[in-house]
């Protein structure tokens, strides 16, 4: 898998069990690249995501509501991710 499907099917995933107003997502892979658990295939994401509905939740419950969504990725493609809720 290559990141621009990467990022497609993070951003439909979220859209589809979030209410969102608006979202943006970044590669940041290269902040990885030497570090010793880095892979080949894993991928940094850094997610903004505009929505009031995790804006309501505390920071703790937002950011396992997004992990939930995004289970299968975060333990095949994803090797790190950054979550900002505006």
């Amino acid at each position: 898998m290559d990141i621009n499907e990467l990022i497609a099917i993070v951003k439909n995933k979220l859209k589809e069990q979030i209410n969102i107003e608006s979202i943006n997502i970044e590669d940041k892979s290269f902040l990885h690249k030497n570090h010793s658990g880095n892979k080949e295939g894993k991928f940094h994401l850094k997610i903004n995501i505009k929505s009031n509905e995790l804006k309501k939740l505390s920071r703790l419950e937002s950011n396992k509501k997004v992990y939930k969504v995004l289970d299968k990725e975060l333990k095949e493609t994803i090797h790190s991710i950054q979550i900002l809720i505006t």
